[in-house]
């Protein structure tokens, strides 16, 4: 991105960051949520992400990646879009998925990942049945954990830029079978994180659950169409402004919450949706 008069924002992000609604793009792509925040702000941003990244992915790529400590080098503000990915319905181990890529021969690797595939979905409805919802991708507790080691590495070398944290979205994905029961127990986890260590919290539920819940966004039910990650990326750069000292006059602390903001463009498929509790709407297509 071309250099701004603004902030640099460091973001450490999942899936949700670089996927479009048919697709994932470059990581530069000026329609993703941290580019429309970072242009907001005139100032540019660093997209660290990686598709099913957790938060200790992203604590991995915090501590092993030389092209991270570069970006922390640089960077005004960071932004933790991580944690969503935490929160799902994960009753096939994670580290399954992840090996599939390397199994040979090739038809061993087809079968296997049609297997998980389809055995994911069952499972994860089965364990909303049966044990509401556990286990999860990562338990909230070292969703957490991961997170704060994220902040205190970050905040050592850049002791007064502020951190946002971009808190788990809704989801309609047949792949977790609709259900997303733990969700509400990890907001309020990484709530009480954030209140505890002055960490800046946007919620993206309430400005994507119509778009999501309705079928406006990628059709996987999970990844978002232009128009929510231009509401995100407001909402983002609307955090980050107060958190700076914007129009409030002075920095806030991790008790705040930056509210849903409606983009105004009126668009079609927008998603100004109402603040409302994602656990209120029904997950199931």
């Amino acid at each position: 991105m071309t250099a701004g008069a603004g902030p640099h924002l460091l973001v450490l992000g999942d899936s949700l960051s670089f996927h479009g609604p048919a697709t994932a793009h470059p990581a530069d792509d000026p329609g993703l949520w941290p580019h429309v925040a970072a242009a907001a702000l005139a100032g540019t941003a660093d997209l660290h992400a990686g598709l099913g990244w957790t938060a200790r992915h992203a604590w991995g790529a915090v501590r092993s990646d030389p092209r991270v400590w570069a970006s922390v080098m640089h960077a005004d503000v960071l932004v933790l879009g991580i944690g969503g990915m935490d929160s799902l319905p994960s009753p096939l181990p994670t580290a399954l998925r992840e090996l599939i890529g390397v199994l040979r021969p090739a038809g061993l690797r087809a079968r296997v990942r049609a297997g998980y595939r389809a055995g994911h979905a069952a499972a994860a409805s089965a364990s909303t049945r049966w044990a509401a919802g556990w286990p999860t991708a990562l338990p909230a507790q070292e969703t957490v954990r991961c997170l704060e080691r994220c902040r205190v590495a970050f905040s050592t070398l850049r002791p007064h830029a502020p951190v946002i944290l971009l808190l788990p979205p809704v989801h309609r994905s047949s792949f977790y079978g609709g259900v997303h029961p733990r969700r509400s127990g990890h907001v309020e986890a990484l709530r009480s994180w954030a209140r505890d260590h002055d960490v800046v919290t946007v919620d993206s539920a309430p400005l994507v659950v119509e778009h999501v819940l309705t079928g406006q966004g990628n059709p996987d039910g999970i990844h978002w169409g232009w128009a929510a990650h231009r509401v995100v990326g407001e909402a983002v750069a609307a955090a980050i402004s107060a958190a700076r000292g914007g129009p409030s006059g002075g920095p806030v602390t991790g008790s705040a919450e930056q509210p849903a903001v409606p983009n105004g463009t009126g668009a079609a498929g927008c998603p100004q949706a109402p603040v409302v509790s994602s656990e209120d709407v029904p997950l199931r297509p």
